[in-house]
C-alpha cells in the first residue's frame, strides 16, 4: 500500500464527549418589525421626505418612527396604520410589501423546502396586525 493511501486510511475516531464539528446553522428569518421598519423608510426616502415631517403628520415621535424603522421597535398596528397612512398607503399596503419582502428573502434559501397541499394556492405565509 502506498503511503498516501495508507494516510487516507487512517481514521482516528473522536475521543468520547469530543463534539463533532457543528454543520452551518440554517439562515435566519428576518423578524417582521425589520421587514416593516425597510418597507416604511423605503416608501419615506421614494417620496423625498424627512422623518420630521411623515412623524409630524402620523402624530407619532420622530425619534420612535425612527426606531421603527431601523427595526428597533416593535409597533403597534395603529401606529403602522398612522405611519403608513401618512405615506400613502394603507395598512394591508405595508405590510404585503413587508410580506413580498419575506417572500423574497426566504425564498432565496429553502427553494423548494416548503410545499402546499396538491390544489391548494395557501403558501403556509400569513400576516396579521
Amino acid at each position: 500500500m502506498s503511503e498516501e493511501a495508507t494516510n487516507q486510511a487512517r481514521v482516528i475516531p473522536l475521543r468520547p464527549g469530543t463534539a463533532r464539528p457543528a454543520a452551518a446553522p440554517p439562515p435566519k428569518e428576518p423578524l417582521l418589525r425589520d421587514l416593516v421598519g425597510d418597507v416604511l423608510r423605503r416608501e419615506r426616502l421614494a417620496q423625498e421626505r424627512t422623518l420630521k415631517d411623515v412623524a409630524d403628520q402620523a402624530r407619532i415621535s420622530m425619534p420612535y418612527l425612527s426606531e421603527v424603522e431601523r427595526g428597533r421597535k416593535e409597533a403597534s398596528s395603529e401606529v403602522l396604520a398612522a405611519a403608513a397612512h401618512a405615506l400613502g398607503l394603507g395598512l394591508g399596503d405595508l405590510l404585503g410589501r413587508a410580506q413580498g419582502e419575506l417572500v423574497r428573502i426566504t425564498s432565496r434559501h429553502s427553494v423548494g423546502s416548503r410545499r402546499a397541499a396538491p390544489g391548494s394556492s395557501y403558501d403556509g405565509l400569513c400576516l396579521a396586525a
